[in-house]
């Protein structure tokens, strides 16, 4: 080959991406220090399974059923791209030598070589098959969840024509080599499909060889260096950017917020408390926004996105990936490339599928308050906080932490909220729960129970009780959820458990101010409550709840505030006490019971099967259920992220109807579930579906107690 055209190449190329690379670098610095992002030793070791397992050997890639044939087709041109690194370099030193083969170790004579010159044409021809399912989905099917647009097929086409310029490297090359050594053509086992191209290439004289044999050398080669050089300003950047967002992905709980510190401090010194401009987000976040593949998992299965609402996990990245782009010139200087327009432009969108709500994002070359001038109030308010969407990402990007970030900003600094929130937040600052009932009502949920023989005793006058029972707000004011707490007690007590209540010393955990970004309401609200239970002892004992919102909060948001517990729901309690023969379900309970996942106690904590092996434990009771949308795919109910607490967007479809849906077409005859908030959302849906009376809405424990004789 030429020496001189090799090293031209290189500086051209390797030259022009570490420019490129070197503005991408100095961009992210912008972002705000990550102090979730800790590097001690036993992170490290975290850090580097997660590592292995969810960039390397792609896990998440074909784990939904939804997406196994793009997982799959993605984990081929994954390990052909690993595989082919090696060639790459064997290519890029034929440049100079056309002889070398790495210093012997590639040699068609030694048997690593021949093992790696069949694994390099098998993954070769994985990558095309992978590349290929793509073009597929954007030409033919044109998946709506993704970004259908030139880019995506200008790629595929040089992946593709990349390997096939491989093939006929090989082809010539061995061809010409036989020629020169008087050697008659044959097929070899090594180089299956490189030597099926000189097997048809052998009538051809040695000027056409030479020429294709520099051509298929000389496309393979520099497109490397090409592609290599359109990354950063593709999506395609995450080739060069999953591996270290999913390494520095933040190891707090699933179930945790980012802290706010000196929240107090903050506001008198006027400094800014949440997101309200791009460059108030961490590296880390904006790591985020460069990672995102467009691949349009997180829209997919958002509640929010597949009702109609303005919010899309996936524009919403998008959205402020390219605001950031967009002020490279301000914050770097004058010398940057402009990134292209493209999606969420005022103008208009310039995408087939895939196309964001309108009128939800928009694009600014300035330097603007992200709400509302890149991204519509809609659209924060529209989230669940469900995690759907990070649950779902291949990629480890975080959606959650960066709308409660904004809800923040827009909370504290700018008090502009939706105003139903106003009366929850109002009840608990002022009475201690969202319905802003009075505090002294607090344990009237319990009347009645001592006729049965169920004794209610309050932790201050039983601090040696070894269960405290967290009963939450909700059994504490709504009817409905009462019936569930009753339920609660009648079980612990057949099972002989010392427990007891916090009674009026207990406060909303404050889950719903944290969620709107009400965080100087949590946190007051939190201290409250961790002085309170640190004072009983409670830090001694298991702390019980029935709520998944109560759970997740005193299980990973309050040891920030110097409250460690031992927390558990009420649906794995229940199944512990089944297990160790505590309670006997024996009454037969005829009937067919879908079970739905709430996704603070599923996705936020994995807990999955004690809800349903309670269930099958029931003599009687059928477990079926959704299509696709059930454990970590489970549509949310609507109502986490403190949607409970308002309406949601005029003239859409509700979330809590589409699950509701979901839910009925299994045919159950009762509904499971295990937080009340959920219960509220479904027993309004089946109400609206008009099924109240063939259908039947029941949490876990109300189950579970009808099959215990007493």
């Amino acid at each position: 080959m030429s020496p001189i055209l090799m090293s031209l190449v290189f500086v051209l190329t390797l030259g022009a991406f570490a420019w490129s690379a070197s503005r991408r670098w100095r961009l992210l610095l912008v972002g705000a220090p990550d102090p979730r992002v800790t590097l001690d030793f036993d992170s490290l070791v975290q850090r580097f399974e997660q590592l292995v397992v969810i960039a390397g050997l792609q896990k998440k890639m074909p784990a939904n059923e939804r997406y196994r044939r793009e997982g799959l087709a993605h984990v081929a041109i994954f390990a052909g791209f690993n595989v082919l690194l090696l060639n790459t370099l064997l290519l890029w030193g034929r440049g100079y030598d056309t002889r070398f083969d790495l210093f012997g170790l590639l040699s068609e004579e030694h048997a690593f070589g021949q093992l790696y010159s069949f694994a390099k044409e098998f993954v070769a021809a994985g990558v095309i098959l992978g590349a290929s399912v793509f073009v597929y989905d954007r030409v033919v099917v044109k998946l709506k969840r993704m970004t259908l647009g030139i880019e995506g097929l200008v790629i595929l086409g040089i992946i593709i024509t990349m390997m096939l310029a491989d093939f006929l490297y090989v082809g010539a090359r061995d061809v010409l080599e036989w020629r020169s050594e008087g050697l008659e053509a044959t097929f070899l086992w090594y180089q299956p499909l490189g030597s099926l191209v000189a097997l048809a290439l052998g009538g051809l004289g040695e000027s056409a060889l030479t020429a294709l044999e520099h051509l298929g050398f000389w496309w393979h080669a520099s497109f490397v260096l090409i592609f290599l050089n359109l990354l950063p300003y593709s999506k395609h950047f995450h080739i060069l950017t999953s591996a270290p967002n999913v390494f520095f992905q933040p190891l707090d709980a699933r179930g945790k917020l980012p802290d706010v510190d000196d929240i107090e401090g903050k506001i008198e010194r006027e400094e800014p408390i949440g997101v309200q401009r791009v460059e108030h987000l961490t590296w880390k976040q904006a790591l985020d926004l460069y990672t995102c593949t467009e691949c349009g998992r997180c829209s997919d299965n958002c509640p929010a996105f597949t009702t109609g609402k303005k919010l899309s996990p996936k524009h919403l990245t998008l959205a402020l990936r390219d605001h950031l782009y967009d002020l490279e010139s301000h914050f770097l200087g004058n010398h940057g490339i402009e990134a292209p327009r493209g999606l969420g432009e005022k103008d208009e969108a310039k995408v087939v599928h895939g196309d964001p709500p309108e009128g939800a994002y928009f694009r600014s070359d300035a330097p603007v308050d992200l709400v509302p001038d890149i991204v519509h109030p809609d659209v924060l308010w529209a989230c669940t906080t469900c995690r759907a969407c990070e649950e779902q990402c291949p990629v480890q990007i975080s959606y959650v932490d960066k709308i409660v970030e904004m809800r923040r900003h827009e909370m504290m600094v700018k008090n502009a909220f939706p105003a139903d929130l106003q009366k929850a937040f109002r009840g608990m600052e002022t009475n201690g729960n969202p319905w802003n009932l009075p505090a002294m009502d607090r344990g009237n949920w319990a009347t009645g129970l001592d006729a049965e023989g169920v004794q209610v005793r309050f932790l201050a006058d039983h601090p040696d009780a070894e269960v405290v029972y967290w009963v939450g707000c909700a059994a504490e004011y709504d009817d409905r959820a009462k019936k569930v707490a009753r339920s609660v007690a009648r079980l612990l007590d057949h099972a002989g458990v010392d427990w007891a209540v916090m009674g009026s010393d207990a406060t909303c955990t404050g889950d719903p101010a944290r969620r709107a970004g009400n965080e100087f309401l949590f946190q007051t609200l939190a201290n409250a409550n961790v002085e309170t239970l640190n004072g009983l002892g409670v830090d001694k004992k298991v702390v019980l709840t029935a709520c998944p919102h109560c759970f997740n909060t005193i299980k990973n948001e309050y040891p920030s505030f110097g409250g460690k517990y031992d927390v558990v729901h009420h649906t794995d309690f229940l199944h512990g006490l089944i297990a160790r023969g505590k309670l006997k379900p024996t009454l037969r309970v005829e009937a067919t019971v879908t079970y739905h996942d709430s996704c603070y106690l599923g996705r936020y904590n994995d807990v999955y099967e004690a809800p349903r092996e309670v269930l099958k434990a029931i003599p009687g009771v059928t477990l079926v259920e959704p299509p696709y949308w059930n454990r970590s795919k489970g549509l949310c109910c609507g109502a986490g992220g403190a949607q409970m607490w308002k309406e949601e967007e005029h003239g859409k479809e509700r979330v809590n109807k589409k699950r509701t849906l979901q839910l009925l077409e299994t045919g159950a005859t009762k509904v499971a579930s295990g937080c009340p908030f959920c219960m509220t959302m479904l027993s309004d849906g089946i109400a609206g579906e008009d099924r109240k009376d063939d259908v039947e809405n029941l949490d876990v424990a109300e189950l579970l107690d009808r099959a215990i004789a007493r």
